[in-house]
This record gives C-alpha cells, sequence and structure tokens, in this order.
C-alpha cells in the first residue's frame, strides 16, 4: 500500500477544486441527517429532564367520569409527601353584553391550592395563582390570551362557565404542564377547584377526568411505587403514568417524525451519492492519461484502485466532517429560536448519537457511490485510455466489486432500520428509493434512446437549435443520466410529499364537512334529553340529530388476563374509550360476524365490538373482555362484531352493550346536530343558552386545530424534502460543470460551421428544459405511486391525483436544470474556436 500512499499524497498537492461538488454534496446530506437528529435528541433530552414538571408531579393517577375514592386518597397520602387534585373538561365559556352572548369552547382545568407541584405558571400581570383564583365578589379565573381575543374580554371582565360567573384576572401565559395535558379541542382556562361547585359541570355523570399529581420522597423508587398501585388499582379504572413515560405520546410523535425525516434526509444522501459518483467518475476521466501512464510504468490495477480510493476517501471525510459541523452547528445556533417555536422543553446542545450516526451513513453512501467508477477505471487497460481519453469506455465492474457495492448497501439499509426504530417504515423507505432509482435509470435510457431518434425525425426538420439539443441528449457521452436521477429522486420526494400534503388536505377541508356534523354536543344529562331535542328541532335550522347514551370505560382483562398482556400497546388499550348501549343495532350498521342480541334481553352482559379493532386485537365471538366503568368491572361476552367507520365523523362506540349491563350507571348523552353553516352560531346560543351546563364542539373549528397540526408536519416534511431536491441541484451544477468542457467544444465546432451564439445558447436552453421535464415527468410517476401508498397503506385513506402538484413538480424541474444549463452555458459561448480546436490538436 505504500506506493498507493505516496502517489495518492502527490495526487492531492493539486488541492480540492476537482472535489467542490463531491464535499458539497456530501457535506449536504450528512448535514441534513445530522441536524433532524440533533433536533430529535435535544427534545428527547428536554422531555426527559423536564419530564416532573411536563407530567406535574414524579407521578399521576387519572380517574374518568369520577374522583379518587377513601382508600385510594389513602394510598397517596402514605406515599407521598405532596398531592395535588386536578380536574380537567371541556365547557362554553360566554361572555354577554346586553342582549349580545360570545361563546366560545375552552378546555377547562380545575386546580387546587397545591398546584403546581413542580414549575411555575407564569401571568400576565405577574400575579401568584393563587391570587388571581381566590374568591372575592366572584370566583377567578386566567385564560389562554388567544381566547380572551376571541372573547372580547379584558382584565376584570366576567364570563359564565356552565351555570356559574368568573371573573377574568390574568392573561395565562405558560402553564408547566401544558405539553403533558395531551390534545384539546380548545385553549385554557385554569380555575379553582372550589370555584367550580355549583357550576354543574363537574358532577355524576358528566365528562370529566381526575388527575392527582404526586410528589414522592427522593429515595423512593418508581417501578415499586406503580407495582403497589397497580396491584390495588388496576381494576378500578385508575390510570398511571410517570416521570419516567410523562408524555407517551409526545414522546412517540417526536420519534416517529424525526425518524420520517432522517428517511427524507437518507433519499438527499442518496441524491448526493449520484453527484459523489458523478464527481468522482468525472475526476478520473480527466485523470485518465495519469491512470494510463501509471500502468504503463508497470503499477497495477489494485495500486490504481488504492490510490484514488485513498483520495476519494480523504476527500469523503472532509465532506462529513463539514456536514457535521453544519448539521450540528445550525441547531445549536438557531436553538432559542426554535425553542420558543417548539410546543415541547427542548435542550439544544451537541449530542454525540446523531453525529455518529450521519457519519456513519455518510461513509456507507460514499463508499457505495465511489467504489463502482473507481473499479470501472481499475479494470480499463492502459492502451484503452490513452485511445480513449476524451471519453472512457463503458463497461461493468468485476463481480467482487459489484459483490462489495451490494454488501455496503444492505448493510445502509440494515443501519437505516436498526437506528431508526421503525425497521418496516425504514425497509419500505429503501425500497421506493430502489424502485425510484431503476424508474430513473430506465427513464433516462428511454429519454436518450427517444431523444436520439427525435434529432434524425421530421419534427426537428427546420429547427436546427432543437435538433442540436435533442442530439446531445442523445449522445452516448452526454450528461441524461446524471440529470435525471439526480433531479428526478429529489422532484420524486417532494412530489410525493406534494401529493399525500394535498389529499390529507382535501379529505379535511372538502370531503368531512360534505358529510360531518356541524356540532358535538355532550354532557346532556338524563332529565335534558328530550327538552334538548325539543328546542333544537324547533329552531327549523336542524336537518338531523343522533344521540346516544355515553360512558367511558377502560378495557382491563380479556379472558381474565391483563389486557396489556394479550394484546400488548394497542390504542384501545391506552385509556378509557367511549362505551354505549343499545337494544338495536345502529342505523346502517354491519354485523360481520355473530348476532345482535334480542329487544328486552335480560342476560348476562353482552357486547358489540368494532371488527377491525377486534381482530387487531385477537378477539373472537365469545371471549370475554372485562370493562371498568366508573370503578365498576363490567365482564361482558363479545356477542358480535361490526363495522365501525371512523371518517364520517358521526356517534360511533367502539363498545356498545346491552342496556341491562349497564343499569344503574350514572351516565349522559352525546348528539351530533347536523346544520347549515349559516344557522351554526344561532344554533350555538339556543343550545347553550337554554342547557349551559352543555359543551358543543363545533365540527369546522375541531378539523381547523387538526389542519394546522398537518400543516406543521407538511411544512416540516417540505423542508427536508427541499433539502433533498438543494442537493439534487448541486449535483445539477456538478454534471453541467463536469460536461462544460464537451459544451466549449461544441461550441467552438458549431461556431467554426457557421452558427450564431443565439442558436448554440438556444441549444443549450432546449437541452436542460428537455431534461428537466424528463426528470419532473418521471418524479410525478414516482411521487404519485408513492403518495398512494401512502395514503391507501398508512392512512388507510381515499387517493386522488393532483394536477396543481405535478405541475408545479415539473415546472420546478425545467426551471432548475434551465438555470444549472445557463449557468455554465456562458464560457463556452465566450470561448474562441481556433483556440479551443487547436487545443485539440
Amino acid at each position: 500500500m505504500s506506493p498507493a500512499f505516496a502517489i495518492a499524497r502527490r495526487e492531492m498537492r493539486s488541492g480540492i477544486a476537482h472535489f467542490r461538488i463531491f464535499l458539497a454534496c456530501l457535506a449536504l446530506g450528512v448535514a441534513a441527517i445530522a441536524a433532524v437528529g440533533s433536533v430529535r435528541m435535544a427534545i428527547q433530552q428536554g422531555l426527559s429532564e423536564q419530564a416532573s414538571t411536563i407530567l406535574g408531579g414524579d407521578a399521576q393517577m387519572e380517574f374518568t367520569y369520577r374522583f379518587a375514592n377513601d382508600v385510594e386518597r389513602d394510598w397517596m397520602g402514605r406515599n407521598a409527601i405532596d398531592v395535588s387534585e386536578i380536574v380537567d373538561f371541556r365547557s362554553m365559556a360566554t361572555v354577554r353584553s346586553g342582549t349580545e352572548a360570545k361563546r366560545a369552547l375552552t378546555q377547562v382545568k380545575g386546580v387546587d391550592g397545591a398546584y403546581p407541584i413542580y414549575g411555575a405558571v407564569i401571568l400576565d400581570p405577574a400575579i401568584p395563582l393563587a391570587t388571581a383564583l381566590e374568591a372575592r365578589d366572584a370566583p377567578g379565573a386566567v385564560m389562554d390570551p388567544v381566547l380572551i381575543a376571541q372573547l372580547g374580554l379584558s382584565i376584570g371582565d366576567r364570563f359564565t362557565l356552565g351555570s356559574k360567573s368568573f371573573e377574568l384576572r390574568a392573561a395565562l401565559i405558560r402553564e408547566p404542564d401544558a405539553t403533558g395535558g395531551g390534545f384539546g379541542f380548545g385553549p385554557r382556562t385554569i380555575v379553582s377547584r372550589a370555584g367550580l361547585d355549583g357550576s354543574g359541570l363537574v358532577t355524576t355523570g358528566t365528562l370529566f377526568n381526575s388527575k392527582y399529581r404526586l410528589r414522592f420522597p427522593d429515595t423512593t423508587d418508581l417501578t415499586s411505587a406503580r407495582t403497589d398501585a397497580m396491584e390495588q388499582f388496576r381494576d378500578t379504572g385508575m390510570r398511571w403514568r410517570d416521570r419516567r413515560n410523562g408524555t407517551p405520546g409526545t414522546a412517540r410523535f417526536v420519534e416517529r417524525i424525526g425518524t420520517f425525516l432522517v428517511i427524507v434526509g437518507l433519499a438527499g444522501l442518496a441524491v448526493g451519492g449520484i453527484g459523489v459518483s458523478a464527481a468522482v467518475r468525472s475526476y478520473l476521466d480527466r485523470k485518465s492519461a495519469t491512470i494510463a501512464t501509471l500502468k504503463t510504468l508497470g503499477a497495477s490495477g489494485n495500486t490504481i484502485f488504492a490510490t484514488y480510493f485513498i483520495q476519494i476517501g480523504t476527500m469523503a471525510a472532509l465532506g462529513i466532517a463539514a456536514g457535521l459541523a453544519l448539521g450540528a452547528g445550525v441547531p445549536l445556533m438557531l436553538g432559542p429560536l426554535l425553542a420558543d417555536r417548539l410546543p415541547v422543553p427542548a435542550l439544544f446542545d451537541v449530542y454525540a448519537r446523531p453525529l455518529w450516526e450521519a457519519a456513519l451513513y455518510g461513509f456507507l453512501t460514499a463508499a457505495i457511490f465511489a467504489i463502482w467508477p473507481l473499479a470501472r477505471a481499475r479494470d480499463i487497460r492502459a492502451a484503452g485510455l490513452f485511445r480513449d481519453a476524451s471519453a472512457p469506455v463503458r463497461q461493468w465492474p468485476k463481480p467482487r466489486y459489484i459483490t462489495l457495492v451490494l454488501i455496503l448497501t444492505a448493510c445502509l439499509i440494515i443501519t437505516a432500520a436498526t437506528l431508526s426504530g421503525i425497521p418496516r417504515l425504514a425497509y419500505w423507505a429503501a425500497a421506493g428509493i430502489g424502485a425510484a432509482f431503476v424508474a430513473l435509470s430506465l427513464a433516462a435510457t428511454l429519454t436518450r434512446r427517444a431523444a436520439a431518434r427525435a434529432a434524425r425525425g421530421r419534427i426537428a426538420r427546420g429547427f436546427s437549435a432543437l435538433r442540436l439539443a435533442l442530439g446531445s441528449v442523445g449522445g452516448p457521452a452526454g450528461d441524461t443520466g446524471a440529470v435525471v436521477l439526480s433531479l428526478g429522486l429529489g422532484l420524486t420526494v417532494l412530489a410525493s410529499v406534494g401529493q399525500i400534503d394535498a389529499n390529507m388536505r382535501a379529505a379535511i377541508q372538502n370531503d368531512l364537512p360534505e358529510i360531518a356534523p356541524s356540532y358535538f354536543v355532550v354532557d346532556i344529562q338524563n332529565a335534558q334529553l328530550e327538552g334538548f331535542l325539543d328546542t333544537t328541532q324547533a329552531t327549523g335550522d336542524v336537518s338531523r340529530i343522533d344521540t346516544a347514551p355515553m360512558l367511558r370505560g377502560i378495557i382491563t382483562r380479556i379472558n381474565d388476563v391483563p389486557a396489556i398482556d394479550v394484546a400488548g400497546q394497542h390504542w384501545v388499550l391506552r385509556g378509557d374509550r367511549g362505551v354505549s348501549y343499545a337494544d338495536a343495532p345502529p342505523k346502517g350498521a354491519e354485523i360481520t360476524e355473530g348476532v345482535w342480541w334480542p329487544d328486552n334481553y335480560a342476560g348476562p352482559p353482552l357486547v358489540s365490538f368494532a371488527a377491525e379493532e377486534g381482530a387487531e386485537l385477537g378477539l373472537k365471538i365469545g371471549d370475554q373482555i372485562t370493562i371498568n366503568i366508573l370503578g365498576r368491572d363490567v365482564k361482558a361476552e363479545i356477542a358480535n362484531f361490526r363495522v365501525v367507520d371512523f371518517s364520517n365523523m358521526g356517534i360511533n362506540f367502539i363498545m356498545i352493550m346491552n342496556p341491562g349491563a349497564l343499569a344503574g350507571a350514572p351516565h349522559s348523552h352525546i348528539a351530533t346536530v347536523y346544520a347549515e353553516e349559516s344557522a351554526e352560531i344561532p344554533l350555538l346560543a339556543t343550545m347553550t343558552d337554554t342547557y349551559p351546563n352543555l359543551t358543543a364542539i363545533r365540527v369546522r373549528d375541531a378539523i381547523g386545530r387538526v389542519t394546522e397540526a398537518i400543516t406543521a408536519l407538511a411544512s416540516a416534511t417540505s423542508w427536508a424534502a427541499g433539502a433533498t431536491l438543494l442537493t439534487g441541484f448541486v449535483v445539477l451544477i456538478g454534471a453541467a460543470a463536469a460536461g462544460e468542457r464537451r459544451r466549449v467544444f461544441e461550441a467552438a465546432v458549431l461556431k467554426t460551421l457557421g452558427a450564431s451564439r443565439a442558436r448554440i445558447l438556444s441549444s443549450f436552453a432546449l437541452r436542460s428544459i428537455i431534461l428537466g421535464i424528463a426528470a419532473g415527468v418521471i418524479a410525478i410517476a414516482a411521487g404519485g405511486v408513492a403518495g398512494w401508498a401512502v395514503m391507501t397503506f398508512v392512512m388507510e385513506g381515499d387517493f386522488s391525483f393532483h394536477l396543481r402538484s405535478a405541475l408545479m413538480i415539473v415546472g420546478a424541474g425545467a426551471m432548475a436544470n434551465l438555470l444549472a444549463g445557463l449557468f455554465f452555458a456562458w464560457r463556452p459561448l465566450a470561448a474562441r474556436p481556433a483556440q479551443v480546436l487547436r487545443a485539440r490538436d
């Protein structure tokens, strides 16, 4: 190896000018992956270090529709230093001014004097929370500024929750446990726990959750505490969380979106790999005479391979180092800005894991894409190099190098699957990128052949610039392959994101409102149901009202075995689920297996279960499930499975039981009210004025909040896809730069034959546009397939092709390649033909 090192050292004295595109491609790809990994690690570290503050305590015991009983409170008092009781529910905040009234949905938190155990509530004006909530002429309250503006309130104004009046004392700037509270349909209002007495909002049968935040002594073992609590209260419907898993939903979301963005980054690195391959090939083409000379002087193929592998490896290390510095530095510099915008805490720092992961991806990618041209140059004979110095012979490397490339590719895929934490997603992404590579390679070949045929056909007759462009695209020494691959893959990622985003927006904004109700109304008491129906129907604006009894229950056991041991962490088992009862199947229900119970059935409890979720849980007819409802276990036998379609936004329940199974259980009713959009605001006034305890959730507002979340997700993925496209643009610049010498020669020949500068420039521009359109068209097809796969198999929704997004992709491809081509067209146009042709003698 010493001769190879010596030759490589001398070869590298010329500097890194020929490796600028190589370095840029690697650096951009590695930087994208390192940056995404660093942000994800910062969020994970923030969630970990502030876990107690986010949760609101060292642990939390939560109950549905009830408060802790004496036994449960006694356990808390014996084990915890501090206990804070919180009640959480949705309600309508109403502000009256004469005969006018403004209403808004709010997520209400009733707190006691011990809240918050950890952290601090920030208010404006800066007063203690206890002072803001104390009872004077009326109980005090603090509100989210968005809600204050929505209701037109000022400090000191009154508003009502249920049947009770509250006084606004301050704006709620920050609550320490906001992240751990989960998704809410409305902005936050905080009142005192005692202030809710007499409001009619927290009574038997109403929808609320009670949460008990616990602070333990430093010596407490959380595992032992959890085990003890679960053994005593598992079957009472108690749900336990502690600082080790205080925000499981947030942590899962961060992990998944981070993994997705890393995979998008890998697509960018694959695009960069094309640039790496093109840069290595271009560099070796420049060194063809040197390689031929070395072989003539006795250098073996292994020496040639090792010499240039050392150079490429050194350049790869420099590019990766630059990418790591960029990927670690940008999040660190933008940390304060990002921290303010993120909905979760983040501790920005330089973390080792995302950096070495990005470095590993970078080295594997560089090796995969560099070995092929190196191996091909190694096996070319010296005579062939001298004879074909201007256009090297294209041939396949020896089998051992092909095998090595395949092994490294497998290592890259397995590494991505292992480090991502979601192997299935990583493998599918790898398959998608591979399929895109194959499709784009075939497209490049077809484009060359079609252009070569068109150059000789009638279409180009009389249009010399077009004929020159088509001939160049169809020529064997052109850059068609590099352009279509690099630009096409970047546009494919962007196209797939665009199609998914467009379909999800269409599903939410266009499809759902046509079939969705105007309002979900909850907390309708049994005594109010008949009057509620009469009142709403009397308005004349309501086209349809559906109602159903509403309870919440937790599936604790399946066939007398803890449910989590049977079905793991299935979403149906993570928390409480809606439960109803009925004598007859819901209107239009499709029973897939089993039979419904007869009218007035009075036997042991039976339950109808959602078919899809039941199959996922492994349930079958005759199985016994134990459901804890209001602290009481109800064991029911599965009588039938039915289709439950949540997409229609109607009243749907995972579980419906026979009425006798829930006889005497306190409960309320839920209703869906259908009306024209113009009648929604007056209808809300009628419902809430007549029954102040009701909570009406406007479906359009809920859809808007979901749309905001999707918009944020689409924005993040679009930025990642944009980074991939930027890498592709760099590769385009590299391809254009590598072909500059050839275009200089072409321009010189054309000038000698009498072509004007305008005609030559037109041919260069048309060439770029043709290749850009070809890459864009293939990207549209590949992106459409990827979008269809995600919407069909991941989102389980309908897919429709969105032409506007597709046309933007084609336009972007043509424009990007045109800009790159024109940038490197000026030097060939300015070159003097005599000098160029004399130099080629």
